[in-house]
């Protein structure tokens, strides 16, 4: 299984922790966020980890490449992190998507456990974004609508009496499922609005014309989003232990 981190971005939710260094290398305990991301990998069996660079780009491929585990570690840069979305961040490496992958917001921090969950997850349908569920959510969750376990649609701006989980930044592409995305990247950025959309965008429209996209829940699992000052100050201590 490969693994595709999007850590373009530079976090300016961040600032002023995020002036000299992008977010994904925030420090935690006695590693990063991407450091950790990919130690949780390479215990989970993770064989290829490719990371999508932007803001100083060289930080993350000085921390990739002082990498030593038996997980192969590389990184993409995208140009146009400070024009585009992160569509065109996963645009830029769809070539990475030819087999089984997982696709990971570089702001997500996760358990062991949770992703021993997703990946040994039922394969039901071929596209599979992981939630969870909470009391109540606000205009920052990336919200999803479900019919069972199908996902019907996934946006910040879905209203609250539609939402019936949140989307935590990790998703499956396994058999057809890469294919599906990459065709859908495709489509998209050949649009005049494509660089300006998530790249859940995609997945919401995958939804919406196939139906090929199931969802997994891991409630009860740790994780933690890494988006402000906030976030970042309550970050669970089970991931700042070392």
């Amino acid at each position: 299984m490969k693994a595709i981190i999007l850590s373009a971005g530079r976090g300016s939710r961040l600032l002023p922790l995020t002036e000299t260094r992008p977010k994904c290398l925030l420090p935690i305990g006695d590693t990063t966020v991407l450091g950790r991301q990919l130690d949780t990998l390479e215990a989970g069996g993770v064989t290829e980890a490719v990371i999508v660079t932007g803001f100083m780009a060289a930080l993350v491929e000085e921390e990739a490449a002082n990498r030593t585990g038996p997980m192969k570690v590389t990184t993409s840069y995208n140009p146009f992190y400070q024009i585009a979305d992160n569509l065109a961040s996963c645009w830029m490496v769809r070539d990475h998507m030819t087999s089984d992958f997982l696709l990971i917001n570089g702001d997500t921090l996760f358990e062991q456990a949770l992703l021993n969950d997703v990946l040994s997850s039922p394969h039901n349908l071929p596209v599979q974004v992981t939630i969870d569920r909470k009391g109540e959510y606000d205009s920052d969750d990336m919200k999803v609508q479900l019919d069972g376990i199908s996902l019907r649609a996934i946006g910040k701006a879905l209203p609250l009496d539609k939402t019936d989980a949140e989307s935590i930044g990790m998703l499956r592409f396994t058999g057809e499922g890469p294919g599906i995305y990459r065709a859908k990247l495709e489509q998209m950025m050949r649009t005049p609005e494509g660089v300006r959309n998530w790249f859940l965008k995609a997945i919401d429209a995958i939804a919406n014309t196939t139906g090929q996209v199931g969802t997994f829940s891991i409630e009860g699992r740790r994780w933690n989003e890494v988006d402000t000052v906030e976030d970042y100050n309550g970050i669970d201590a089970h991931f700042r232990e070392g």
